[in-house]
């Protein structure tokens, strides 16, 4: 079955897989010692929204299960960098906000993995970066909600 459409789709999906991958490989080299992507990712969201979440927002808004959300808020909130409250509306749900430490932890994060971020783009263009960056969010967008 030698489908065009498969074996377009087929070769657009590796090229993401395993971009995706060696990011992420670099990604974590280039984090501050003890920091991981997904340490990363929490604290960076949380300082760009500068808002109480839940953790179940949190979870839904990294399409990672609630548990592997607790785990990461786990070891955010034991490092310092994250502050977990009861919700005072609801005795069952919690509120996370960023710390001033955890500002500190990403601030340092950002300026860590920045150098690698800027080569990157340097490298292909910042114009062929612009002209993918909607093929990729809508591409993101389209799996997000799928028919």
């Amino acid at each position: 079955m030698n489908n065009p459409a498969s074996s377009l789709a087929i070769t657009l999906f590796s090229e993401v897989l395993t971009a995706d991958q060696l990011a992420r490989g670099q990604l974590a080299k280039a984090l501050p010692k003890g920091m991981e992507i997904s340490h990363f990712s929490v604290l960076n969201h949380l300082a760009r929204t500068s808002e109480e979440k839940t953790p179940a927002q949190l979870a839904k808004s990294f399409h990672v299960t609630r548990g592997a959300m607790s785990n990461t808020l786990s070891k955010l909130e034991m490092a310092g960098y994250i502050h977990i409250r009861p919700d005072w509306d609801d005795a069952r749900r919690k509120q996370v906000t960023i710390s001033n430490a955890g500002r500190h932890a990403r601030d340092s994060a950002v300026a860590s993995i920045a150098p690698l971020l800027e080569s990157v783009v340097n490298d292909l263009g910042a114009d062929k970066v612009r002209s993918a960056l909607p093929i990729l969010r809508e591409l993101r967008l389209r799996l997000e909600s799928p028919e």
